[in-house]
């Protein structure tokens, strides 16, 4: 009788697992650092090979679209086996990039093979927050996803120490002192993690394809294409973006964007939180306007402490744009969280693959980055109008969507 009543909470609605949380928090941490990796180390690898503009986007934004390929698939694998087990293998992949990237990378081919690998580490978003998520209930998520997913904070720490150990010790051996970082986290996620008794159910082939037609999961992609596509995309290129046309040193080129990106990280947290209070798609709508005005201002080639403060506010709305998008997806799809989490994050990572090329090739056409940050301004601007219709149409953006968790978690 003692034993069935000690054991009834663990069968009942979760309220949380702070081990878990932090478990993915750091794989999302260590992955998000591997993933942007290249953008770090790209001014001395385009100096070292004599790359143009349009090949330096490219070898930066190749992890990014690769990751967001991937998210969709190892979604899915994550609703269907885990995310424990599906997390951990992807940490044990991570030592084969890094191992090319430390014994070869002496060409753009060889580059293009490492960005492409180094794309599993994108894919960690797909698996380590649907992992944290499942925990948490309806009124939590916000909260849960902002911390799980303020391992985005691992673009600050890559920008802050990657250049620096490059100049002593040469990009190739930093892919070799990656793999301390990647050792630890998979140690700590091993031990910590634990896969929630919210999973319930799996979902069938024909509710996945039933979700893949419902149009707010194609409006949150839309979204999280400008808010997290513009994180990752300016996180990965200003490094690249502050040599050229501020002519600025490789290291101050890092730490500026270190900066820059660490306002956006810890905002992500405090979007989530404050997405729970005045609902998702109000506190979007405000952010995104203001993002299409940091855009504008960027476009005009401001000095480089304007712009400095021009992008660390631009990185502060995306990374609220951020949790407040992620404030709602759970609430709208429950059951499958894993496959939309992959989906919207696949999404939202193609836009940071597109970022980097707007802006790389504006850069080879013009000899300015100005036309690409007016594409930018356009974009963001378009997001505002579709959130706006939005709003206006569907009173589930309004913030009604708590009754489909409770229905999900029932069923």
């Amino acid at each position: 009788m003692t034993a069935m009543a000690h054991r009834t909470p663990l069968t009942t609605e979760p309220q949380g697992h702070a081990p878990t949380l932090a478990a993915c928090f750091i794989h999302f941490d260590v992955s998000f650092m591997l993933w942007v990796l290249l953008g770090a180390l790209g001014v001395y690898i385009a100096e070292g090979l004599k790359l143009g503009p349009s090949e330096k986007a490219l070898i930066v934004a190749i992890p990014i679209l690769s990751g967001s390929l991937l998210r969709v698939p190892l979604g899915l694998l994550s609703d269907r086996f885990g995310g424990k087990r599906v997390g951990t293998i992807m940490l044990i992949a991570l030592y084969g990039p890094l191992t090319l990237g430390w014994l070869s990378g002496d060409s753009i081919t060889d580059l293009m093979a490492i960005g492409a690998l180094l794309g599993v580490a994108g894919a960690s978003f797909a698996v380590a927050l649907p992992l944290a998520s499942r925990w948490y209930p309806p009124e939590k998520q916000g909260l849960a996803m902002g911390i799980a997913a303020a391992g985005n904070s691992g673009t600050v720490v890559t920008n802050l120490i990657a250049p620096r150990l490059a100049a002593s010790i040469g990009w190739q051996g930093v892919m070799a002192v990656a793999m301390i970082p990647l050792t630890i986290a998979l140690i700590t996620f091993v031990l910590l993690a634990r896969e929630s008794p919210r999973r319930g159910a799996r979902p069938t082939m024909a509710q996945y394809l039933r979700v893949l037609r419902e149009r707010d999961l194609w409006s949150f992609c839309l979204l999280y294409a400008v808010t997290f596509g513009g994180y990752v995309g300016l996180g990965s290129f200003l490094p690249l973006m502050l040599r050229d046309q501020y002519n600025v040193t490789p290291v101050m080129a890092g730490t500026l964007t270190a900066l820059v990106a660490f306002v956006g990280s810890i905002s992500r947290p405090a979007g989530g939180i404050v997405a729970d209070r005045i609902g998702g798609a109000p506190l979007l709508s405000m952010l995104l306007g203001v993002i299409a005005l940091g855009y504008a201002m960027c476009a005009t080639g401001p000095s480089l402490p304007v712009v400095v403060v021009v992008l660390a506010v631009l990185m502060l709305c995306l990374g609220l744009g951020n949790g407040a998008v992620f404030q709602m997806v759970p609430q709208r799809f429950a059951r499958e969280i894993g496959l939309v989490t992959g989906v919207v994050g696949a999404i939202g990572g193609i836009g940071g693959f597109i970022l980097p090329n707007v802006l790389g090739q504006a850069r080879a056409a013009t000899g300015s980055f100005s036309t690409g940050f007016i594409i930018l301004t356009s974009l963001a601007a378009g997001a505002v109008l579709l959130l706006r219709m939005l709003m206006a149409s569907a009173q589930g953006w309004r913030g009604s969507w708590r009754e489909a968790v409770v229905e999900a978690d029932a069923a």
